[in-house]
């Protein structure tokens, strides 16, 4: 099920192919508009009472009484992936990793009017598990059954699995759940201390107090909830407590977190380690690379020697996913997508690119290179390879599949999500039981009647090959943990081309051009009054060119900015003379008559929109034929 629509007018088949290739080639870089479609994931995945601001409009209140039979509110929070069970640490994960976007990339996130988003996306997750954690010693860690729940196929809105809520406490400890909330917590402090102080400071009470019971009391969460083995199996605590320790530190500037991480570095693999992943499970590498911003901002002091060691795993770690790590090196698929795991692998590929992104902006502010056992690297090459996997994720492979869900010309179409493959509650108000969902919409072979936008689905195998089917859930089903890393990695990327909705940038190991080709960015900007002096204001631009035969095509860049005082709602645009594909519209069902995705029905005042089209000769003529 493709969300754009595509206008051909007498182009051949062959000519088709190029078009849709050389399109899809210069939709990798629309940096922007997958950052935007990413909140709406997280919209997608929530639990609890829906606020009116809601843009998911397909999904419905859910999970209401979560926590009542055990006497606490559990309400809100974020669904995992394509089920309906809570799952702590993943989330908590997914929460850290939105924080440290807000905290890094809040120049970028501002630039592109995506920071309420963010701190909107961050607090969903907080203010869940501020209720979750009513006392000192205290953490709901799960709400819901993981078996009973994956034995039905039914929308959140009709839920008629168990809802059991499951607890830590001093008798049945959780260092690595605990410690993974209170870094959430602190980083989550971090991103809202400018704009929220108070709240900021309810946050790291929060987090100061979980990190003393993970801390204290200490055992895997999985021993003390076994209902979560099956799913989100923990390898040890360790890496949580010194994650924890280092976003405290962060957070706070007490030396007596820094303390910890160095006391305990040893014994707890801080520096033993030296990892080839990062994901909700295994934190060493992002507990290395935040103790190295310590050391390379001269904040070492006394504990410069340990953080050498700390950097010393970061290094290695980074100089395996650049492959100069003396042979110990990631593996990569033929396509150049980093391969850990055959079973939902993107998040690994997607949560490594953010952190390398970060760990270049360190070196960078310090003047430093990354020393590697095949030579040194300037920090330049770290930023290059998060770019080939946002690229990859984002249709640079061999199938030019775009693997976030609603992004560019092709995408996966029957996603393993219930919400995604059952119709609304709006549409079909009549209950989808548990084994009626099977039968009905599971094994369907149509597209899902709802586009989750912006999920990131598991991700092809080793040899770059991905089957758009439902029921494959190692690839098709997305999730919390994988998303939540392409939002700080889409901002640095959308910043670092300093243009509105992405724009364009070198390709990671790309060829150089032949010197035929030529780029133009002058925009044409063109202005449609109506009545009480609202204007809509189309800035056109080419972003790119190529040849084609004897054919030179254009890829042509429109943004639509409402110029009013007013938000504006079903903008309908004519376009005549459109002779190539085109992307980010939807057409009406009317000769050249197109109109804004569901998704984006309404333009806030000042706020701007950008669609793409290709074709040979002179532009399309884009016109306004009616809003409200």
């Amino acid at each position: 099920m493709r969300k754009f629509g595509v206008s051909f007018s007498g182009v051949s088949l062959l000519l088709t192919v190029l078009l849709t290739a050389a399109t899809a080639a210069a939709e990798y870089y629309n940096y922007g508009n997958a950052l935007d479609k990413t909140f709406l994931f997280f919209e997608a995945q929530r639990s609890g009472k829906l606020p009116a601001s809601q843009r998911v409009k397909w999904r419905g209140h859910s999970g209401l009484k979560d926590g009542l039979a055990q006497g606490v509110s559990l309400e809100g929070g974020y669904y995992d992936a394509g089920d309906h069970v809570k799952f702590g640490l993943p989330m908590a994960f997914a929460v850290t990793m939105l924080s440290w976007a807000a905290v890094d990339n809040r120049k970028e996130l501002s630039a592109s009017n995506q920071m309420q988003q963010t701190l909107w996306s961050i607090r969903w997750g907080t203010d869940y598990f501020i209720k979750a954690h009513p006392q000192p010693n205290v953490l709901w860690g799960q709400v819901g059954d993981g078996e009973s729940d994956h034995y039905c196929w039914e929308r959140a809105e009709d839920m008629t699995t168990s809802r059991t809520a499951y607890k830590l406490d001093q008798y049945h400890p959780g260092s690595d759940l605990a410690g993974e909330t209170a870094a959430a917590l602190a980083a989550a402090s971090l991103a809202f201390k400018p704009f929220n102080s108070s709240y900021s400071a309810l946050l790291l009470s929060h987090a100061k107090e979980l990190f003393s019971f993970a801390d204290k009391y200490r055992g895997l969460y999985t021993d003390s909830i076994p209902n979560a083995k099956a799913f989100y199996m923990s390898s040890g605590y360790s890496d949580e407590l010194l994650w924890a320790a280092a976003w405290l530190h962060r957070a706070t500037g007490d030396q007596y977190y820094l303390k910890y991480a160095m006391d305990n570095a040893g014994y707890m693999g801080g520096t033993g380690w030296g990892m080839k992943e990062f994901s909700w499970d295994n934190k060493y590498a992002g507990v290395q690379i935040l103790l190295s911003k310590v050391l390379l901002e001269g904040k070492g002091g006394v504990y410069t020697s340990t953080l050498k060691q700390y950097q010393t795993k970061a290094d290695y770690f980074a100089c395996a996913c650049l492959k100069k790590n003396g042979g110990y090196n990631i593996q990569t698929t033929a396509g150049g997508l980093m391969y850990v795991r055959e079973w939902n692998n993107l998040q690994y590929a997607s949560a490594a690119a953010y952190i390398l992104a970060l760990y270049s902006d360190y070196l960078s502010a310090a003047n430093a290179k990354l020393n590697c056992p095949d030579g040194s690297v300037q920090p330049q090459a770290l930023l290059d390879f998060a770019r080939s996997q946002a690229d990859y994720i984002l249709g640079k492979n061999r199938l030019g599949m775009s693997y976030v869900v609603g992004y560019g010309p092709k995408y996966p179409s029957r996603v393993h999500h219930r919400g995604s493959s059952i119709p609304s509650i709006y549409v079909q108000r009549s209950s989808v039981n548990c084994v009626q969902g099977f039968d009905s919409w599971y094994r369907r072979s149509q597209a899902d009647p709802n586009i989750i936008y912006g999920a990131l689905v598991g991700g092809p195998d080793q040899n770059d090959y991905y089957s758009n089917d439902r029921s494959n859930y190692e690839q098709s089903e997305p999730t919390l943990s994988g998303t939540a890393p392409l939002v700080g990695l889409f901002a640095k990327l959308s910043g670092n081309l300093g243009s509105y909705g992405g724009g364009s940038s070198k390709p990671y190991q790309t060829t150089k051009p032949p010197a035929s080709s030529y780029s133009t960015a002058t925009p044409t900007t063109y202005y449609t009054p109506k009545q009480s002096g609202a204007q809509i204001e189309f800035l056109h631009s080419i972003t790119t060119n190529w040849m084609a035969g004897n054919t030179r095509y254009y890829r042509h860049k429109v943004i639509i900015k409402n110029n009013s005082q007013k938000p504006i709602s079903d903008l309908k645009l004519k376009i005549d003379d459109l002779s190539g594909p085109i992307w980010g519209l939807n057409p009406t069902g009317q000769k050249n008559m197109y109109q804004l995705p569901q998704w984006q029905k309404t333009l806030r005042a000042g706020q701007a929109y950008d669609f793409v089209y290709v074709q040979g000769g002179p532009q399309a003529k884009v016109s306004v034929l009616s809003y409200n």
